[in-house]
């Protein structure tokens, strides 16, 4: 069994939903050495998210914005964590709601992801930055 484990840095997006699959597989050349296994994903931020979505049409990733913003407005006069600005506390809502991680099995050097999957990057807040994943691969050779 082979584990590699590696921090990667995403480059900061604007706030929206971003398809980061080919960024972070770049990243990773010891994928390919994998037969079998998982690969494991997980963002070290509290208003970020990663998950898995529609990669081809881009309006999927624009109604997913939408839909947050709805579902987690800004201002919402019950908020008290609001030191950070008004995209703070949604922010942190919607991370909790998408989630930190994402596992994907490993088969023959590539993610096995499905035809129409991709990961996104869910960037919840307007200056977010640069954010941090860490990538944990386990696998046969």
């Amino acid at each position: 069994m082979v584990y590699i484990q590696k921090r990667l840095r995403l480059p900061a997006v604007r706030r929206g939903f971003h398809l980061v699959t080919d960024l972070l597989v770049a990243e990773l050349p010891e994928l390919e050495r994998l037969r079998v296994g998982t690969a494991h994903f997980f963002i070290q931020h509290t208003s970020a998210s990663l998950t898995i979505n529609e990669n081809a049409d881009p309006t999927v990733r624009q109604d997913f914005e939408a839909y947050f913003n709805h579902t987690v407005p800004e201002n919402a006069p019950y908020f008290r964590h609001t030191q950070e600005g008004p995209d703070d506390m949604p922010a942190h809502l919607k991370a909790a709601m998408l989630g930190h991680a994402v596992s994907i099995p490993i088969t023959n050097g590539e993610l096995a992801l499905g035809t129409w999957q991709g990961i996104y990057l869910g960037e919840h807040r307007n200056q977010g930055g640069r954010r941090w994943v860490v990538a944990t691969l386990m696998g046969a050779e």
